[in-house]
């Protein structure tokens, strides 16, 4: 991951500090072979008439189809569970109570009722597929979305193509890649990360300090460590590795040095009414910080509500610890994406930037029909449901349906690698596109025959 913040500050042998220089910029460039950086090379069609931008709304734990967008209330308790349906501004589509903010911008957003995988029931597993279309198999990590978008496309001025927010996922257990990174296209092109709390009243991202801060002291330092770099490498000082180099340091030096990329950093510029209606809390400001970034010309931004499912409230809910319990949807992380998401649909839209700009919130999995001895739901990767808003997508409709009980799709069934081709299909990918994978061995971005959801888009 590229940082932009750690959490400490490390002093090499040199005198020189691992935050005196951006940590990942020309630092990942240096991990990565420069003569696989230069075999990168994709084939396919991008559109570039079509500029849209995406929000990824990774809410980490798996909320809930029964308790969330995908109602019951005819079936037994059991299954239904503790929470009642709330109609919407849309006729004929209900939500559940817990989102009542949310039933008021039914017509911005499309509920897809119909996601499955076969996978085995892990968070994981399940954070792969949805951020990637892939599950990571015979080592071969695949690339996340935003990532590709990146490569394809690149930055817009001084930003970076892809932001994650606020920190990488952690532990959810599984102890395996969760689909954050750039996978098999190395390390300049993973996402840069925040790696802090916007919530924080103190919050400021270190690397991004206004330029007076940036001592005549620091610049030198930054230049003396690429003249021991060019010594260092002065086989290639005049080849194409070289230029590259050179080119990821300016990158990331305009990246620190840049007004635009440091205000749009800068929360503390917006309203305190508007921060309060975001929720003043990491994922909400969050939020915030995401419609801040699309303005200010970033392609692709990742949220993770959560970081872990263990020891904290979460959309885990098992219902006994370290996991949450099934009321954590009606006291807390119901009302605080509620409010987030509601937010965010509406300053798009407000601003001009719903049409291109699309809004994807989804969890890895659903939760099991029957409530466990527990009271809470356990995992459960056969249906669940996710949200799609903008970037052309009609909002106000549902596509595809559970059966009776919530446990398996009964119309118009939908796969994570779907999901994956409806995000590039609306940020104008061919779906033929190719991206060189090992031994140069291309790997398409989507699996060969899977498609968009195009209902989405009608």
């Amino acid at each position: 991951m590229i940082r932009l913040d750690a959490d400490r500050s490390v002093e090499f042998c040199d005198g020189f500090r691992r935050r005196d220089f951006l940590h990942a910029g020309s630092l990942s460039t240096l991990g990565l072979g420069l003569g696989q950086f230069l075999g990168l090379k994709a084939h396919g069609a991008v559109d570039k008439s079509k500029d849209i931008n995406c929000i990824m709304l990774m809410l980490v734990g798996g909320p809930s189809q029964l308790d969330t967008w995908d109602m019951k209330p005819n079936a037994p308790l059991e299954i239904r569970g503790p929470y009642k349906p709330m109609k919407t501004n849309v006729p004929g589509i209900e939500i559940s109570e817990n989102f009542p903010r949310m039933a008021k911008h039914a017509d911005k957003y499309a509920i897809v009722r119909s996601m499955y995988h076969t996978a085995a029931a892990v968070h994981d597993t399940g954070h792969q597929m949805m951020q990637t279309g892939r599950l990571f198999q015979g080592g071969v990590e695949h690339p996340h979305i935003g990532c590709v978008l990146g490569k394809l496309r690149g930055p817009k001025g001084d930003v970076p193509p892809h932001v994650l927010l606020p920190r990488p996922i952690g532990n959810t257990g599984g102890n395996m890649p969760h689909g954050q990174s750039a996978g098999f296209l190395g390390k300049t092109f993973d996402p840069f990360v925040l790696n802090a709390d916007p919530a924080d009243p103190n919050f400021r991202v270190p690397d991004m300090l206004p330029p007076d801060y940036l001592t005549a002291l620091r610049v030198d330092r930054r230049r003396n460590w690429r003249e021991m770099v060019d010594k260092t490498v002065s086989k290639f000082e005049t080849s194409q590795d070289a230029r590259l180099l050179d080119s990821t340091f300016h990158q990331a030096y305009t990246l620190m040095s840049s007004e635009k990329a440091r205000e749009a950093f800068e929360l503390h510029r917006e309203d305190e009414k508007v921060r309060e209606k975001y929720g003043m809390n990491r994922f909400g400001q969050s939020c915030l910080l995401a419609r801040r970034m699309i303005e200010a010309g970033v392609r692709f931004v990742t949220i993770n509500m959560f970081e872990t499912v263990f020891d904290e409230i979460t959309w885990d809910i098992h219902g006994s610890k370290p996991f949450s319990p099934i009321s954590c949807y009606r006291d807390l992380v119901g009302p605080m994406f509620d409010m987030a998401y509601s937010s965010l649909l509406q300053e798009l839209q407000e601003r001009g930037l719903l049409d291109n700009t699309m809004i994807v919130a989804f969890g890895e999995f659903g939760r099991t029909p029957k409530v466990n001895p527990a009271g809470g739901r356990d995992h459960w990767p056969q249906c669940w449901s996710i949200l799609m808003a903008g970037g052309g997508v009609k909002g106000g409709q549902v596509v595809g349906a559970s059966d009776d009980i919530g446990a398996a799709p009964k119309d118009r069934p939908c796969t994570p690698g779907q999901v994956a081709a409806t995000i590039y299909h609306s940020l104008g990918i061919s779906l033929e596109t190719e991206l060189p994978g090992a031994q140069g061995r291309p790997i398409p971005i989507v699996d060969r025959g899977v498609e968009p959801i195009r209902e989405l888009f009608s």
